[in-house]
């Protein structure tokens, strides 16, 4: 899978199925040498003849009955220096350790980048702004914005989050660190015209010497009196719950929906429903009025496998989902009900529509369905009239030979190209290859159970994480599950760390994510890596059951032997296949 699993291993890009070793060889598949993280440890994944030890620094390492080995040893701050030895054969590697945290400043002077704003900020009248920087100790630092001074305030600590892939090696506690940030915050003045305050001035006074410095960020105020909207142009566009890719993300916007500008940080805007977008996904233009709408009249109709809901509005307004056990709840945003009437049939999915305004602008509509288990959901607008399609659950045969007749699966065997390897075993093998064994060994035992199935590759193809979703969306599975095998961060545990992981994002996906992880921990007596939520761009098809499997750690040396081991792998798909053929039928019950 993509970072921060199974790509977390930055290697070669050449495909190594086995290297051929002399009789003392010794070959590191991970790191390379002069490799640079900020991690306190580090782990060498690699291998050597099976006959006599090897020794780190002089100190024996376990290996596997192959040979291999994932020792993890403390760094030091700066290189650090590791002489591998098997017999006559040494080789040796530096790591270099870097701090996480950036430089503090040198004399009279900001540190490089502290300054905030880093980008151009508008806001409206009256919202706040905040401002940091980093200075010396001991400094006395203010900045200067229109006709105000605001003293900013020394912190000596600061909390300190762990990375989100922190919760991948159980050690996502946060710490307290020490700084020579400076921050404080102030309101925009009131004004009833737009208005640029330009960039903040920022003073720093230490031993009697100061200096002046201004940040890299312009500041304006919005008019309130016009306004800015933004039209979504991309087929959907990525809502988040702030201004830059490392906040979460929202239900994605149908191509179409408006809404008002209410602020900017450099290239992301944010709407009046509280989401940030990125500009680019938009069209911004002017208007007389904010974007709102009424509702009335709102009608379903049944398709073949699906049930569409239509809902007829002055705008194409912002909207979110959320799905619960047996619910599916859409917000319309900015829109105020005038409805009396619903037309709403015996549906195969929805046992009843109740709808709530629950704010002087958001109404949501919450459908009860006939089934615990959700097998995907389509949003579009068509003009300025929403469109929402849930999907009826699939027809699957009852039959004992062929009990997946009238289901269609994807597999998508993760990465694919010499560009693109994954995770490598000890042995340099990439996990490219041995998704796409495992891949086709499901398929055919799919297939003998009567499903269709659909590849998202049969070889080395070249595919973006969003190349393989399109082929989701365009496909419509009844489920969609990507074959991965797995890695860690560098302060993970290779050599303790095993066992089979699942990943979902929509609730849909939670029931299947947590079966088929069961299911393979006890029927193959394999350890159990956990179940997660997570973020994943395979994850995120909303049209089916979407999960993503990790089916063991190619850089523990134990767990790789029996990842490549082919009849180990056939009766992983056999299992596999025997898991979903008992997840179908008892969601259907």
């Amino acid at each position: 899978m993509k970072f921060p699993l199974s790509s977390i291993l930055v290697l070669s890009t050449v495909a190594i199925a086995a290297p051929a070793f002399a009789d003392s060889d010794i070959f590191i598949a991970y790191p390379s040498d002069r490799h640079q993280t900020t991690a306190d440890r580090i782990f060498l994944i690699g291998t050597a003849p099976v006959g006599g030890e090897v020794k780190v620094n002089g100190q024996v390492i376990s290996r596997s009955p192959s040979g291999h080995f994932a020792p993890s040893f403390p760094l030091e701050m700066g290189e650090n220096t590791f002489t591998l030895r098997h017999g006559n054969q040494e080789h040796q590697i530096t790591i270099i350790r870097k701090s996480a945290l950036p430089p503090p400043p040198v004399g009279l002077n900001f540190a490089q980048g502290s300054l905030t704003p880093q980008v151009n900020i508008a806001k409206p009248p009256g919202e706040q702004i905040c401002f940091s920087a980093v200075a010396p100790t001991q400094a006395t630092v203010s900045v200067t914005l229109g006709q105000q001074t605001l003293p900013l305030t020394p912190l000596s600590t600061l909390p300190q989050l762990p990375p989100n892939s922190a919760v991948l090696t159980g050690e996502n506690k946060p710490t307290t660190v020490e700084s020579n940030t400076y921050k404080g915050c102030a309101t925009l003045p009131l004004t009833s015209a737009a208005q640029n305050l330009g960039k903040p001035q920022f003073t720093l006074t230490l031993n009697g010497q100061t200096l002046t410095q201004a940040a890299p960020g312009e500041i304006s105020i919005l008019s309130p009196l016009e306004f800015q909207i933004a039209e979504v142009t991309a087929e959907n566009g990525v809502a988040r719950t702030g201004p830059s890719t490392d906040y979460s993300r929202l239900t994605p916007l149908p191509k179409g929906t408006r809404a008002q500008i209410t602020a900017e940080e450099g290239e992301w805007l944010r709407l009046d429903y509280g989401a940030w977008i990125k500009r680019e996904e938009t069209r911004i233009f002017s208007s007389a009025a904010p974007p709102v709408s009424r509702i009335r009249s709102i009608r379903g109709r049944q398709m073949p496998e699906w049930t569409e809901i239509v809902f007829p509005l002055q705008v194409p307004v912002p909207v979110s989902i959320q799905q619960r056990q047996d619910t599916i709840t859409l917000s319309l945003y900015n829109t105020t009900a005038q409805t009396d009437t619903i037309y709403l049939n015996d549906d195969p999915l929805i046992k009843r529509l109740d709808w709530e305004q629950v704010s002087p602008t958001r109404i949501d509509y919450t459908f009860a369905l006939k089934t615990e288990q959700q097998w995907g959901y389509k949003l579009r607008y068509e003009g300025t009239t929403l469109i929402l399609s849930l999907r009826h659950p699939p027809q699957a045969s009852r039959s004992s030979s062929q009990p997946l007749q009238g289901m269609r699966i994807l597999l998508d065997p993760g990465h694919g190209s010499e560009n693109d390897l994954g995770a490598r075993g000890p042995n340099g093998y990439p996990e490219k290859d041995v998704n796409l064994v495992v891949s086709k060994l499901l398929r055919d035992e799919l297939q003998e159970r009567g499903a269709t199935v659909v590849m998202t590759r049969e070889g080395d193809d070249d595919l973006w994480p969003h190349d393989r979703v399109e082929i989701i969306e365009a496909q419509e599975p009844d489920l969609a599950l990507s074959i991965h095998y797995n890695a860690l961060p560098d302060a993970g545990d290779a050599e303790n760390t095993a066992g089979v992981g699942m990943f979902w994002y929509h609730p849909q996906a939670h029931g299947l994510a947590v079966f088929l992880h069961q299911y393979l921990v006890e029927e193959l007596n394999r350890p159990s890596y956990g179940v997660f939520w997570n973020n994943l761009a395979l994850t995120r098809p909303a049209i089916a059951p979407s999960v993503l499997l990790e089916l063991g750690f190619m850089i523990n040396p134990l767990e790789f032997e029996w990842i490549v081991d082919p009849q180990s792998q056939q009766e992983l798909a056999n299992t596999l296949a025997d898991g979903i053929v008992v997840w179908v039928s008892e969601s259907q019950q």
